[in-house]
């Protein structure tokens, strides 16, 4: 859906940090800001990157699936850097839950795990997971967490034109969605006690403190004696956990640091309404170029 996204500076400096944690990128769907997420890619580069969950979307995908260049292109900057020496921990989520059939396994520099304890610079210890774990609608009635899913894509998708209205006057992007999660009482009780949730299990763990995914509400806040990271998600927000070399754990709102708009120009891509999926297309290409240089 989101084309090449604008380059306000020629040269942008690649940010090094020691720690980088990403989560909810839906690649697969057509809310996924695959472009951004590969400008974020680009420019940044850490010696671990946890991937917390619901990167491939494959609960939409059974419905009907999505996929730009730019998807194979996250795929393609992610299995570059694990060859390059980034050691790559996926903690697979809810929509991309079929992973954790490769739970404990390792890839190369890829290792697949249900959670992870994570040790900073400054010595604290944090509990990695992607938190459906803790979400009562998911974990005991699937049909209304599809139901939910469906609604929210809904929002997704109402909230795209309303933003292409606001873009031709001149409006900045805006979120429908987070909108009415800070504002709608039940969606407010929700993340609240979705929040306690995962914090008591940092407790219960001993831990100094908890990062997750799931909900897309990017977080960083201490919740009693232990400390609530959420790494938000690449659908909306665009956001990242980053750690430096002391420890210190910061949000990265990339829109903001890059000063880009979320929403991008509207690209042709491969769909469920194509007769064959974008990367079976690029299959039938390469053996027929393949068919043809050999013949």
């Amino acid at each position: 859906m989101h084309g090449p996204i604008p380059t306000p500076q020629a040269t942008f400096p690649v940010k090094k940090y020691r720690t980088i944690w990403i989560s909810d990128i839906h690649l697969g769907t057509r809310g996924c800001q695959a472009e951004m997420l590969l400008d974020f890619l680009k420019h940044t580069e850490s010696d671990v990157l946890y991937l917390v969950g619901d990167i491939i979307d494959g609960w939409r995908m059974k419905r009907s699936w999505y996929w730009c260049q730019s998807h194979n292109d996250v795929v393609q900057k992610l299995l570059r850097k694990a060859r390059k020496g980034t050691r790559i921990i996926y903690v697979p989520g809810n929509h991309d839950e079929n992973f954790r059939d490769f739970t404990n396994h390792n890839f190369g520099s890829v290792s697949v795990v249900n959670e992870a304890i994570h040790v900073a610079a400054d010595g604290k210890r944090y509990l990695v997971l992607h938190g459906d774990q803790f979400d009562g609608v998911v974990k005991f009635a699937k049909w209304l967490a599809y139901l939910g899913d469906s609604a929210y894509t809904a929002a997704l998708a109402v909230n795209h034109w309303f933003n292409v209205a606001r873009r031709r006057l001149g409006f900045p992007y805006w979120s429908l969605s987070a909108f009415l999660k800070k504002k709608v009482k039940n969606a407010v009780e929700y993340v609240s006690r979705y929040e306690d949730a995962v914090a008591a299990a940092a407790r219960a763990r001993n831990v100094d403190g908890v990062i997750c995914g799931h909900i897309h509400c990017a977080e960083k806040r201490p919740m009693g004696d232990v400390i609530y990271c959420n790494t938000g998600d690449w659908v909306e927000s665009c956001t990242a956990l980053v750690e430096d070399d002391k420890g210190h754990i910061d949000i990265l709102h990339w829109s903001d640091v890059r000063d880009l708009s979320i929403m991008g120009e509207h690209t042709a891509c491969a769909s469920s309404l194509s007769r064959t999926p974008g990367f079976l297309k690029s299959m039938v290409s390469f053996a027929r170029s393949t068919r043809s240089g050999t013949g």
